[in-house]
């Protein structure tokens, strides 16, 4: 599954990506963008299209770690408990 973030400091409201994914981005006003972070799988192709688009690259597409997920520099460090 697809896991998406849009950075909402950056995105200044152009909607191309609720026009190339509506059933993933929506517009609520002229400015807030609503958007599902985790869309099934069949918009994954539309999701890319819509990223790419973005004039202001706010949509990052499987940037998105799970909770559980070990981070690299944590691994590094030493961190990993011992199960």
């Amino acid at each position: 599954m697809p896991r998406i973030a849009v950075d909402l400091n950056r995105c200044q409201g152009y909607a191309q990506c609720a026009f190339l994914a509506p059933g993933v981005f929506a517009m609520h006003g002229d400015e807030a963008l609503l958007y599902d972070p985790e869309p099934d799988e069949g918009q994954r192709e539309k999701l890319a299209q819509a990223a790419a688009a973005c004039p202001v690259q706010a949509v990052l597409v499987d940037a998105v770690e799970p909770a559980d997920a070990v981070d690299p520099a944590d691994a590094a460090a030493g961190a990993v408990s011992d199960r």
